[in-house]
């Protein structure tokens, strides 16, 4: 069996991680200023970050073309494989899992799974290195699929953001009405719920405290864990900043 392990760039992998690990990362196109650009090819992470704060539109993503994953699927069933795990964001965010989705069982000579993370950012980075790992031993890909579920199932997750307008209009906020007229006013702190929607956790009055209470969380999980947890830090860019 040869399998082949494929991500999309919000999993914000390292070059060396990708290479080492062979994964193909598609990228995911960025809208700024009407000027598409595909991460981490013509436009690399620290300077979109820093378009997000100096464009005049806040900049949006789009899906990669079906076309461009057709061709990519068909062109890993000529190099040899016979399965490809396709490894995406989460479903409740992106319509991307659910585009792919309609590909399974329609490209010749290779089974395609579509595998939801129901996650992004680095834990979905995780499940590409794991799922990688398992197909360079040669594991069926049943073994390698159960094992992703049980990986995604020991995640946790909390992030602050500065300012919450985006979220809100992208509709990735699922309870902003919690938040009507305090938009400005608070940082909460953000997590994904059982159905892995994008919500509230608590609402904390300034940075410094919603950073502060991140800690903890961690913190109190660490105590109660009973098998060793990592800790993943995603700055935005921003790592300057308490």
């Amino acid at each position: 069996m040869k399998t082949a392990i494929v991500t999309d760039s919000t999993c914000y992998l390292t070059d060396q991680e990708i290479a080492d690990n062979n994964i193909t990362v598609v990228p995911i196109p960025a809208i700024i200023d009407g000027k598409i650009y595909k991460e981490g090819v013509d436009i690399t992470t620290e300077e979109f970050y820093e378009r997000l704060r100096t464009s005049q539109s806040f900049p949006s993503t789009s899906q990669p073309p079906l076309g461009e994953m057709i061709e990519l699927y068909e062109n890993l069933a000529k190099a040899g494989y016979d399965t490809i795990i396709s490894i995406h964001l989460a479903s409740t965010i992106s319509g991307f899992v659910s585009s792919l989705k309609s590909l399974e069982g329609t490209i010749e000579g290779v089974n395609l799974v579509v595998y939801d993370s129901q996650i992004t950012i680095r834990l979905m980075g995780i499940l590409a290195l794991e799922a990688a790992r398992l197909a360079r031993e040669e594991k069926d890909v049943d073994t390698i699929l159960e094992r992703l579920d049980y990986v995604r199932s020991t995640f946790g997750e909390y992030f602050v953001v500065d300012d919450l307008q985006n979220l809100v209009r992208g509709g990735r906020l699922s309870n902003a009405s919690a938040f009507v007229g305090s938009l400005l006013k608070i940082k909460p702190i953000l997590t994904f719920n059982d159905a892995h929607e994008i919500v509230a956790f608590e609402k904390v009055r300034s940075r410094k405290k919603a950073i502060a209470r991140v800690e903890k969380l961690f913190d109190e999980a660490y105590r109660s864990a009973e098998y060793p947890l990592r800790a993943f830090v995603i700055h935005g860019n921003d790592e300057n900043q308490p």
